[in-house]
């Protein structure tokens, strides 16, 4: 009888795999949750922002009331959007950084970075220029989580579970946003809006996520892929049999090293030059490449243009201009908003974007945005008054309308959960090879956040009639949905499907003209992965044969 280390337990339940059921293991799922968790840090700040904002304290801290209409509008953007805007230099800073020190140390110091401008905003003094400095350095730190974060999790994630591990940061998106919203309501309900600690106590929760990921990540492995790519072979199959649970002789830690190491010398022996200005050329000289950069980007404008980030942000303004009074029962409902949109992002990590594919799930969303965003936008032109004249009162008879409208932000964020927002993470932290991995993805993201940015900035300043240089609130929410459907029909052209596939075998999908990838790139990839297949078949035929030849001629294997 056979005795030994006891096999570990397949907690991911999952049946009919190409991988080992070793491979889906605690130390996997332990990793996706320490670096899923990076997701927190947006959704806690635009979660807790608004909220934070509109506190009595907060506005009485900052003497918000000695400034006009207009110039409370745009402080109120600007306070908002600034974490965005500093996650615009974040996210670049990332690149610099994520193949310097890997992916483990800037993890820790993205934490440090968040937590040193979190607490710069707390003890701001009053001051608002206090308030500005905080809030954008501590995007510094949150603009590298949405690189750090996705990459390392497509890195470590075998490909049959890569999307569930992936979206398993979307989740925390959502989970962080979820406890903000529910802070938010808790400190209004049982401090007062005048309370000081009304606003810190909700902020503190920056602090303690970003505590507990610099904590995490002293028991985390570095990524093999990141190791293979400094030459650092021996530590690379150490940490893969550690992360996958199996031997390091074992025949698919050595397919899987082999694959990462091969596909990176293709990428070196192809590099237009070597160094940085190498990498750039690869990046945007390469027409596969490009065709990657062009649908990571147009991914970024479209998702970020459909308005629901700012929603988000902003919902607790949005469900009182849509018919919610009184503010604690205004915080409770976009708290439940928060939790839909949570429940969604389950959804689509466990059962859609490894079971229908991406792309299915990304138009599943889009559609339910695009229904929400028209009724919202056909609402809101049938009662023009809302949100425009100060003091309006909705008729009995549009009671059932504003209701529909206020159940269609819920929508909204369900398929906003469903598609752009899990998409726009997974798919840029997959599709680009490992030497322009991080370059690639910091552009994107640095194009998330100018979006983010320009959109939290703008939506205040667009919900304002047209006498004060807005556009009214229907028109925002028209030009969303207009947004939207544009989105979704570019998405059908565009995108092919990546669910499924090593991220050393996306080159298949981009090997067609840049107007057929989106259609047929999946039916090509799937016929140049048999040819690949037949190729190694062959190769092994042949060395079986010469073996036997050589047998043959001399058995103690001498010609």
């Amino acid at each position: 009888m056979m005795t030994g280390v006891k096999k570990p337990v397949n907690i991911f339940r999952l049946k009919n795999l190409p991988e080992p059921k070793e491979v889906f293991n605690w130390r996997l799922f332990f990793a996706v949750f320490s670096f899923g968790l990076m997701g927190a840090a947006r959704g806690v700040d635009e979660g807790l922002i608004s909220g934070a904002f509109n506190s009595k304290d907060f506005q009485r801290y900052i003497h918000y009331e000695t400034y006009s209409k207009v110039e409370q509008t745009n402080i109120k953007g600007n306070v908002s959007a600034m974490v965005q805007l500093g996650s615009v230099g974040g996210s670049l800073f990332a690149f610099l950084v994520f193949d310097r020190i890997g992916r483990i140390w800037a993890t820790r110091q993205l934490c440090l970075v968040w937590i040193l401008g979190i607490a710069i905003f707390m003890g701001n003094g009053g001051s608002l220029a206090a308030v500005y400095a905080g809030r954008f350095i501590a995007g510094l730190g949150v603009g590298q989580t949405v690189v750090v974060g996705p990459v390392y999790l497509a890195e470590i994630a075998p490909a049959s579970v890569r999307g569930i591990c992936t979206c398993v940061f979307t989740g925390f998106v959502y989970l962080g946003i979820v406890l903000a919203y529910f802070a938010n309501y808790g400190c209004a309900v049982n401090l007062g809006d005048a309370n000081h600690n009304r606003w810190l106590v909700p902020t503190s929760l920056h602090i303690m996520f970003a505590g507990v990921i610099f904590l995490l990540s002293f028991l985390q492995y570095e990524s093999p892929r990141y190791l293979v790519k400094e030459g650092q072979l021996d530590q690379a199959f150490h940490n893969l049999s550690r992360i996958r649970h199996l031997p390091q002789d074992h025949e698919f830690i050595t397919r899987e090293i082999t694959a990462i190491q091969a596909s990176h010398e293709a990428e070196l022996e192809a590099a237009l030059g070597t160094g940085p200005i190498g990498v750039l050329k690869e990046t945007f000289l390469a027409p596969s490449n490009l065709y990657r950069i062009y649908l990571t980007f147009m991914v970024q404008i479209l998702s970020q243009w459909t308005g629901a980030g700012s929603i988000t942000v902003y919902a607790t303004d949005l469900f009182k201009l849509l018919g919610i009074t009184g503010n604690n029962t205004n915080l409770l409902v976009t708290a439940v908003f928060g939790i839909v949109k949570l429940i969604a992002a389950i959804i689509c990590a466990l059962f859609l974007v490894d079971v229908i594919g991406r792309k299915r799930a990304l138009l599943l969303g889009i559609t339910l945005q695009a229904i929400s965003m028209v009724y919202i936008a056909g609402f809101l032109t049938a009662v023009p008054e809302m949100g425009v004249v100060e003091g309006f009162k909705l008729p009995k008879n549009k009671k059932r309308a504003s209701e529909g409208a206020i159940s269609m932000i819920y929508l909204s964020g369900f398929g906003w959960a469903l598609g752009w927002n899990s998409m726009q993470y997974l798919l840029t932290a997959e599709l680009f090879p490992l030497r322009i991995r991080a370059l690639a993805t910091s552009l994107a993201m640095t194009l998330h956040f100018v979006n983010q940015y320009g959109n939290s900035r703008a939506v205040p300043n667009m919900l304002l009639s047209t006498a004060k240089g807005g556009i009214n609130p229907s028109g925002a929410f028209w030009s969303f949905a207009a947004v939207t459907i544009l989105g979704g029909i570019w998405v059908w052209f565009s995108i092919p499907e990546t669910a499924g596939r090593s991220l050393e075998s996306m080159d298949h999908l981009f090997a067609l003209p840049w107007y057929q990838i989106g259609l047929y790139g999946n039916q090509d990839a799937e016929g140049r992965d048999g040819q690949v297949e037949d190729d190694k078949v062959e190769m092994a035929e042949r060395r079986d044969g010469v073996a036997e030849h050589v047998e043959r001629v001399d058995p103690s294997g001498r010609v």
